[in-house]
């Protein structure tokens, strides 16, 4: 069966059929490239990967970044360290064997408190609660495109400051010493409308809210300014809701969307692996 590429939504998103991603050739794999650049992200059902089959495929894609430092530290499978457990199981000695629980994740996009974030992430299912858990996915570029000419003009040219203190599900990081203020706690200053290396198309770049601010204004400012920013960006038509199956794997553009999870039945099982892709470079300011 030949590889297809079927849009998700206008917005975002692709879903990519006729490919068993352990056994890809180099012609669908540029055609994975092309997708994954011009939608945002991709889906791929139905998928058998051992933890060697999603390192190999995840490292076409370029050098691989260590877990994030979550509420637990970093969590790998043993023998794995460049995979990322995402989950709210026990072992037997009722330990956590990976990170976020199964509380709401919030809006963010993958570590971007650093100077140089990651450019991709891949999470793939093998275990799902029966309810809950879906994760959503929002389209920056489109809701920067569609974004009213009057809140462009207040962040052109500006930085947002990308806070490192908290994970997307609200836990602090460890051994990070919380602060509000967003010139001392811990994070990255980026652009707010930054340009794609690659398609050179313009996207927002917002990080997280919490503890976010926008460079040269004041904290009130600021504050409405965001406000105003993330109930633009976050509107249903800039955004897909992905219900898992077993087998799904999806990779996403860091530079180019957000995402959040909603909460699930804390007795569910839902275990999760995840790769990142090295950032190959700082993010750059848009130049309209």
């Amino acid at each position: 069966m030949a590889l297809k590429v079927s849009q998700v939504t206008p917005a975002v998103g692709a879903e990519i059929s006729g490919v068993d991603l352990a056994r890809l050739s180099d012609i669908d794999f540029a055609d994975i490239e092309t997708a994954w650049h011009r939608h945002g992200f991709v889906l791929f059902r139905g998928q058998t990967l051992s933890d060697d089959d999603l390192l190999a495929f995840s490292r076409r894609l370029g050098e691989l970044d260590p877990p994030p430092n979550q509420e637990r530290g970093r969590i790998s499978p043993p023998g794995y360290p460049d995979i990322y457990v995402v989950s709210n199981v026990l072992d037997e000695k009722g330990d956590p064997i990976g990170a976020l629980g199964a509380g709401e994740a919030v809006w963010h996009t993958d570590m971007s408190y650093l100077d140089a974030p990651p450019d991709a992430s891949m999470l793939y299912a093998l275990e799902l609660p029966p309810t809950g858990g879906d994760t959503w996915f929002c389209g920056m570029q489109a809701a920067f495109a569609a974004m009213p000419e009057a809140l462009k003009a207040k962040l052109r040219g500006r930085r947002i400051k990308h806070d490192g203190t908290y994970n997307s599900g609200g836990y602090l990081r460890q051994g990070v010493t919380p602060s509000d203020d967003p010139h001392q706690a811990p994070g990255a200053w980026h652009p707010a409308v930054c340009v794609h290396p690659d398609t050179g198309v313009p996207t927002l770049y917002l990080g997280r809210r919490r503890n976010s601010y926008v460079e040269g204004y004041s904290p009130a400012e600021s504050e409405a300014l965001l406000d105003a920013v993330w109930a633009h960006a976050t509107q249903p038509r800039f955004t897909y809701a992905h219900r898992w199956r077993v087998g799904d794997l999806v990779m996403w553009d860091n530079r180019t969307t957000m995402h959040r999870r909603d909460p699930f039945d804390t007795t569910a099982r839902r275990i999760m692996h995840r790769t990142q892709i090295k950032g190959s470079a700082q993010p750059v300011a848009y130049a309209a």
